[in-house]
């Protein structure tokens, strides 16, 4: 005799059918649980966080648990209700959060931070080998952990992801900063960037043309400026050139074209950056010294000491100093000045890497299976893999995939 509506139906499918919602939504139970800490920054001025609230979400709904240490996110403008009411649970010292087993941070772990961690815990953090010091590097190893440096992180195209993401940030905002300088806010010679219909435009003049280079460039074009870019490599100029998609005057370092174009423009950008130690330093003394009165120079390679001999680092409290009356504006850390965009742009890129490795099962199958995140490990499981750090602080180093597949 048929049963009603349910009639024809298995057992199995009736109870489907039957379930409630909320047994629907329940949250998914992942054989690879993680447990991530998110540690408050300690490094000056670092306003930025790796997570985003719904990147928690996104992670708590996948089966994980995510530790925020409270007012991590308060710099970038994500309050610890924000975080809590995504799944994250807040506490108030950092020893708890170092209990975790991957700890996600922005700034590199200090050595006070590197004695609360764990023995064999996974870090990903920022490693800065220009500051890096041996005895932070000593106890990483010290303690089997397996670290990776996201400015290593490789996207599918083979481009360093975190580090294009930054310098797109870098770009933009550092015209935009040229522009406060050159107003009467900030005492500069009372210009608007770009000028108007029968004004005559801002002269800016960019050196590099890297990413950093190209997002100024285009930032700067956009708001009617008239732009001068110059590099020592035609491929790059000729890569900014078509990226970027107008005609932009372009020439490589020669110094007599360059002093011209710096002592004659309104602003000038340093984005001249090496691989491994210390920019290029290709603006003299004696050149900023002709330079305009009141023009700006935005020096975005100091960390790497900078395009320009005039150069010293400032910070986000006390940004500028004048020197030859030109306006310095030196801080190395000008992400931070937008810091809940770039935290966004971070959190694009660690989240889906953290589900990875939810997913694959382990950090160690991501390794071998993704080689953008495989080029971002410097230790593991406390060998060292990077050999440039090896060679600078003569620690022997080992192949990274011979040291997997042994532990496969």
């Amino acid at each position: 005799m048929s049963s009603g509506k349910y009639s024809g139906f298995s057992d199995i499918a009736k109870q489907a059918m039957m379930q409630p919602q909320e047994s629907m939504l329940e949250v998914k139970s992942k054989k690879n649980k993680l447990y991530i800490g998110i540690p408050k920054e300690v490094s000056f001025q670092e306003n930025r966080i790796p997570l985003t609230p719904l990147s928690v979400a996104l992670l708590v709904n996948n089966g994980h648990q995510v530790m925020l240490e409270s007012n991590a996110g308060q710099a970038a403008n994500f309050s610890d209700k924000d975080y809590s009411e995504q799944g994250a649970l807040i506490v108030f010292d950092s020893k708890t959060v170092y209990e975790a087993d991957i700890i996600i941070k922005i700034a590199p772990p200090t050595l006070s931070e590197i004695e609360l961690m764990k023995p064999g815990q996974i870090l990903i953090s920022a490693l800065q080998i220009s500051t890096l010091k041996a005895e932070c590097l000593q106890a990483l190893l010290h303690k089997k952990i397996t670290a990776l440096c996201f400015e290593h992180l490789q996207d599918e195209g083979g481009s360093l992801t975190v580090v294009r993401a930054m310098s797109e940030i870098v770009g933009a905002t550092s015209i935009l900063i040229a522009a406060e300088y050159l107003s009467n806010v900030f005492d500069g010679k009372g210009l608007m960037l770009g000028g108007i219909t029968g004004v005559p435009p801002t002269e800016i003049v960019i050196l590099g043309a890297g990413t950093v280079g190209e997002y100024a460039a285009r930032t700067a074009i956009s708001l009617g400026a008239e732009v001068k870019v110059f590099d020592p490599s035609i491929y790059k100029l000729r890569r900014l050139q078509n990226n970027i998609g107008t005609r932009v005057f372009t020439s490589v370092v020669q110094p007599i074209v360059l002093e011209k174009a710096v002592t004659t423009c309104d602003v000038a950008i340093g984005a001249m950056r090496a691989e491994d130690g210390r920019s290029p330093c290709i603006i003299s003394e004696a050149t900023v010294s002709k330079m305009k009165r009141d023009s700006v120079i935005i020096d975005v390679s100091i960390d790497q000491g900078g395009c320009f001999e005039t150069s010293e680092i400032t910070n986000h409290t006390h940004p500028v100093f004048r020197k030859y009356d030109v306006i310095h504006y030196c801080v190395p850390n000008i992400a931070s000045r937008v810091a809940r965009t770039a935290t966004y742009a971070l959190t694009n890129i660690f989240a889906p890497i953290l589900l990875d490795i939810g997913e694959h099962g382990g950090l160690k199958n991501v390794i071998w299976q993704n080689a953008g995140v495989r080029n971002a490990v410097y230790i593991y499981q406390g060998h060292l893999t990077s050999k440039y750090i090896g060679e600078r602080f003569s620690i022997p180093c080992k192949d990274l995939d011979l040291l997997i597949v042994s532990h496969r």
